[in-house]
């Protein structure tokens, strides 16, 4: 970790040019009494560092200097693609690695390149979180998971889903985080399925191993995935009278639904009829109701007693 440090230091100094001795220790997360220490052993070995005093001042490199030393460990070489989503990283244990991959990998380019590079983590941040949602506490299994699905190791869990809670042995294929909550692919009946991490339990790693499938493509298989499990979902359909005061608001009913309404001519006062999926009666009336009239449920009647029913629920709550 000490040599790790030391060769960050000269890294940061190279890229950043003169930084303080408070900054290094908060980057490193030690005391700036260690940054000296590591300052002093750095000039014992050759490395011009000279310090400045004052409240601009701090340490920085002789002009012109710069250090070949940029190797990265196999480590820093894995976390290396989550460098600019520290975040992510911190979640699953290589935050350090991969902010020290990403000084080496910095430190590795001509001046120029260098300075545009770290104008992109300037310019770009990634916030997976939706709105009015904050970004869920990681899952204290989240750094098992990683471990198993990079050393292909099966897991025994107990999963709750909303339809039962079971105990399965899965090989976890690969990890993907999906609007601020963690999933992953493991096989299951013969191909890969989706599991949420927040609803595993007793998550064990076994020491058996498993073979990944030739040619495995996580981000198409999780393309696939996630169309059986919307084509399971949506199983019902209801054809529904549309506003052209609701089309900017058609997003709401989920893309599947307002693509058939968007494919759907209209009339001379552009109202649309269409024929659209849904997941159940109740989770249909659910998405309706806050269209008030903009959208009317034409069938099934039993979208239309639901709708009716809660309509008028709420209009009794209100009513004086």
């Amino acid at each position: 970790m000490r040599a790790s440090r030391l060769l960050s230091i000269m890294i940061t100094l190279q890229l950043r040019g003169r930084v303080s001795a408070r900054e290094l220790a908060g980057q490193f997360e030690v005391s700036k009494r260690t940054i000296y220490r590591d300052v002093d052993e750095l000039s014992a070995a050759g490395v011009p560092i000279f310090a400045e005093r004052g409240a601009a001042g701090g340490f920085a490199l002789l002009d012109g200097w710069r250090t070949r030393l940029t190797g990265m460990t196999p480590a820093e070489a894995e976390a290396l693609i989550f460098a600019g989503l520290p975040a992510t990283a911190a979640d699953l244990g290589v935050g350090a690695d991969a902010a020290t991959a990403r000084l080496k990998f910095l430190g590795a380019l001509p001046s120029t390149t260098s300075e545009a590079a770290r104008r992109v983590a300037d310019c770009f941040h990634l916030d997976p979180a939706p709105w009015h949602r904050r970004a869920a506490l990681p899952s204290p299994n989240l750094r098992l998971l990683a471990q198993a699905a990079w050393e292909t190791r099966r897991l025994r869990l107990r999963y709750e889903s909303w339809q039962s809670a079971s105990v399965r042995i899965v090989e976890p294929l690969g990890i993907v985080l999906k609007a601020g909550d963690w999933y992953f692919l493991a096989h299951r009946r013969g191909q890969p399925a989706i599991h949420k991490l927040e609803n595993v339990r007793d998550l064990t790693l076994l020491p058996e191993t498993f073979e990944r499938p030739a040619g495995f493509d996580l981000a198409l298989a999780w393309r696939e995935a996630v169309g059986r499990f919307e084509t399971g979902l949506r199983r019902e359909t209801a054809v529904l009278r549309v506003t052209p005061a609701a089309l900017p608001r058609l997003d709401r009913l989920g893309p599947d639904a307002a693509a058939a309404v968007m494919s759907t001519a209209p009339d001379r006062e552009g109202v649309r009829e269409a024929r659209v999926p849904i997941e159940s009666i109740a989770q249909a009336a659910g998405q309706l109701l806050p269209f008030g009239d903009d959208i009317e449920a034409l069938s099934p009647p039993a979208l239309r007693q639901e709708l009716a029913r809660r309509a008028a629920a709420t209009a009794a709550l209100y009513a004086d």
